[in-house]
């Protein structure tokens, strides 16, 4: 008879114990052999400092609001609108930019962005409501935004396309002015590596404080040089792209730094704020979460107002990009975003996801497309890719799950 050790408790992963996200590890291996294959498939284009910088700024509007979707479903629901709403408002805003601002002015781009993300805002407390006030599920709620907002977009217009928009206002896209240069590239590379190696050093602190392990020294000491390393290979390759004006370095892309500073917010709100915490609580158990005297209506409504609010600034960044309001616009683009989510670790069953997963996901599925792009496939073959991409991630979610109830 095998005998049991009943001290020696539950088997823990190696990597758990040394602190390691395992799915963080996979994916950034997973993206690591995209990019070389893409890398070899395009006869090295690739991983090129030009390439890069627009697969940057390709990862935007996704990485924009794949933290909003994670949050929706955390607490059980799906948002299929994203894609049309991000239109609706990427319209709404080229029609006020280039009719009621038409003189380019930096105040007529700000409060073009600012009525785009409060009309965001708008839409998604009002499907939030919709949800949470009487009880229709968010799938038909939002299936039903998705074809109301794509009409809309073509309402707007009555179809036709509005250009040009504010150079100011095209600045949010990225474009000839829409990056910060490369000394200021430099500054913010530096804050955000002094930012990492500061973190890593308060948070060991705290864990010795409160007397929970800590990974061993070399390993924490190897983790913030990797970080570090990071973030000065991407200020490298952001300068290294240089502007064809000047042939002075153009720098991070402006809607590169919303994405990051999205992020930043983001994982700030779910690990640090009492929302956050509400959120992950209702996914996990929504009875109890209403027991526990949680507004779970509210909740729902403010998470669905979240997501439009982000949805808008992808909209503020995609039409700018463009530097036109198309009804085209944001298509298919809840696609991406839910793969992102699903593939950095948002399960669907609810009560798990992880913002820098999501990133990572965002980062993948862009990759992708990118990659693609410049293999000139054709756009129904790239439909099959991310279908697949996305079944494949749902298809290990439930996997998963089935695991940890084993």
């Amino acid at each position: 008879m095998q005998r049991v050790n009943a001290a020696a408790g539950p088997r823990i992963p190696v990597l758990t114990r040394l602190g390691v996200d395992s799915r963080l590890l996979f994916m950034i291996l997973a993206i690591a052999a995209i990019w070389t294959g893409f890398h070899l498939l395009t006869g090295g284009i690739f991983l090129t400092s030009r390439n890069l910088w627009n697969l940057s700024v390709q990862t935007a509007s996704v990485g924009v609001m794949v933290s909003g979707m994670v949050l929706i479903i955390v607490m059980r629901n799906i948002d299929l609108s994203i894609g049309s709403v991000l239109g609706f408002t990427g319209m709404a805003m080229a029609v006020i930019n280039s009719r009621i601002f038409p003189q380019d002015t930096w105040w007529g781009a700000v409060l073009t962005l600012l009525f785009g993300l409060i009309l965001g805002g708008v839409v998604g407390v009002v499907q939030g409501t919709w949800i949470a006030r009487l009880g229709v599920p968010s799938f038909i709620v939002t299936l039903g935004g998705l074809l109301i907002f794509r009409g809309g977009a073509w309402l707007l217009t009555s179809g036709q396309t509005v250009a040009p928009l504010s150079e100011s206002f095209q600045i949010l896209g990225g474009g000839l002015n829409g990056s910060i240069g490369g000394l200021w590239s430099w500054i913010v590379g530096l804050v955000l590596m002094l930012f990492i190696v500061g973190a890593d050093l308060r948070t060991s602190g705290v864990r010795a404080r409160r007397g929970l392990p800590n990974r061993p020294l070399a390993l924490q000491v190897l983790f913030t040089g990797l970080s570090v390393l990071l973030v000065l290979g991407f200020i490298l390759v952001m300068n290294g792209y240089p502007d064809p004006r000047t042939g002075q370095p153009r720098g991070i892309p402006v809607p590169v730094i919303i994405m990051l500073v999205v992020t930043a917010i983001m994982m700030w709100v779910v690990r640090a704020t009492r929302f956050g915490r509400y959120v992950f609580a209702y996914g996990g158990n929504p009875e109890a979460a209403r027991l526990a005297g949680i507004n779970t209506a509210r909740l729902t409504i403010l998470v669905f107002g979240l997501m439009g609010v982000l949805a808008a600034l992808a909209g503020a960044i995609q039409t700018a990009r463009l530097n036109a309001g198309t009804n085209s616009t944001g298509t298919l683009a809840e696609l991406s975003v839910i793969a992102a989510a699903v593939i950095g670790g948002a399960s669907l069953s609810g009560g798990s996801g992880s913002i820098p997963g999501a990133f990572l996901g965002a980062v993948l599925m862009a990759s992708l497309i990118n990659g693609m792009l410049l293999l000139d496939l054709p756009s129904a073959w790239q439909n099959v890719v991310q279908g697949l991409v996305l079944v494949l991630a749902v298809t290990l979610d439930v996997y998963v799950q089935k695991r940890r109830l084993k």
